[in-house]
């Protein structure tokens, strides 16, 4: 897209996007005509994580149903290694950390409608009551906990703080965490293997997210590589067979990581940047997607699968760069 189009448009989302009806307004604009007509041939690769709102979930895939085209992992990994080339408007559904909110809500809902799905799970995690590390960190840093490794912050800047350390000192900042803190993190059910093989069943295909969920730029080599192959092991016991599909936590990349993932034979990762995939010219292991949430509303999902929220998010994300060089993320409001 021009470049002049393209600040012509974050200018304008950046000045309305406190407006309720702003995604109502920019759905409707001959802007997300042209945008949807352009992304006929692109795959939009929803990234949920919980379902937090089953009801929303709910009208998002109905909306998917009577506009697009749903695909199968199946399908996408057979595109992306140069066979048959998806329908237009290709949509796959996919969820990272294996929230059991999938196996309770997600699972029926998508189900009763028919549709494929995939989603990413933390094996060390199955079958116990541990929290996700993230949540653990925001709730300790809310009961008075406290780590010398990074400068003290609201509790949720904190947790984006503590994912940039270097893995060892990640894991030395949550052991100080726990130390400081006046209350424990309270634990969280996790799915079970047995629940997996019902996602299976189900229709949603599960694949590898690592085996505890670091940031795989921040491991050590060596690190990297086994956080990759000791998840495949596990799950190919818990399923009885190999995943072929995995998903970079906080789609964070790593060359160790990647190589370990074409060692044990994945047909396909995807990353999670917020942008819309071209199936017949990207690289298997680093497939685009878009970030979302049960409770992104029908008309901004509408303007994301369309590739415009995208563009807009990633001008306003590299104007903000430019003007304070400190600043690394816009709140996403998805």
């Amino acid at each position: 897209m021009n470049p002049e189009v393209r600040a012509l448009l974050a200018g304008w989302y950046a000045r309305f996007d406190g407006w309720h009806g702003s995604d109502r307004v920019l759905r409707g604009s001959p802007v997300q005509a042209w945008f949807r007509r352009r992304a006929a041939r692109r795959l939009a690769v929803l990234g949920y994580h919980g379902i937090d709102d089953p009801a929303g979930f709910a009208d998002h895939l109905d909306r998917v149903q009577r506009g697009f085209r749903p695909v199968s992992l199946h399908e996408v990994e057979e595109a992306v290694h140069g066979g048959r080339a998806l329908p237009p408007h290709s949509v796959l559904i996919t969820f990272d950390d294996g929230d059991r909110s999938v196996h309770t809500h997600a699972l029926p809902l998508l189900a009763e409608r028919g549709l494929p799905a995939v989603c990413f799970v933390i094996p060390s995690l199955i079958g116990t009551d541990t929290p996700y590390w993230w949540d653990e960190v925001e709730h300790l840093a809310r009961h008075g906990g406290t780590t010398r490794l990074v400068p003290p912050a609201p509790p949720g800047i904190l947790v984006h703080t503590v994912k940039l350390l270097p893995e060892k000192d990640r894991q030395r900042a949550l052991q100080e965490l726990r130390g400081t803190a006046t209350v424990p993190a309270p634990r969280r059910a996790q799915l079970t293997a047995a629940e997996l093989r019902e996602l299976e069943a189900g229709g949603i295909t599960v694949g590898n997210h690592t085996l505890t969920h670091p940031c795989l730029d921040r491991c050590e080599p060596g690190q990297a590589r086994a956080e990759v192959l000791h998840a495949h092991e596990a799950l190919t016991d818990m399923l009885g067979r190999p995943p072929t599909s995995f998903a970079y936590p906080n789609g964070n990349e790593d060359e160790h990581a990647h190589r370990a993932i074409k060692e044990a034979g994945y047909r396909s990762a995807f990353l999670y940047n917020h942008r819309l995939a071209a199936p017949g010219s990207c690289h298997p292991l680093r497939i685009d997607r878009l970030v979302v949430s049960s409770r992104t509303s029908t008309d901004r999902l509408e303007t994301i699968m369309s590739g415009l929220h995208p563009t807009v998010f990633h001008s306003l994300r590299s104007a903000a760069r430019a003007a304070a060089p400190a600043v690394h993320l816009i709140k996403r409001r998805f």
